[in-house]
């Protein structure tokens, strides 16, 4: 299954295959306390451009993509 990414150097929507692709998470905990997390997909398009795509929680656990 291809994941679609926005590469901004080509100014165009790129397809990614899953094998190519990297679960992210990132944590970040506010003044008061609280910690938000954020779901994400990482990949590298075929010119070396990094791609990264923000996503939710249901379709990251979804995704079959590796966890890194």
């Amino acid at each position: 299954m291809a994941v679609e990414f926005y590469n901004v150097k080509k100014r165009a929507k790129v397809q990614i295959d899953d094998s190519k692709i990297t679960k992210v998470k990132w944590e970040k905990t506010s003044k008061d306390g609280k910690v938000q997390v954020r779901f994400g997909l990482k990949a590298k398009d075929d010119d070396g451009t990094n791609l990264t795509k923000f996503v939710k929680q249901a379709d990251w656990e979804a995704s079959s993509a590796k966890e890194g």
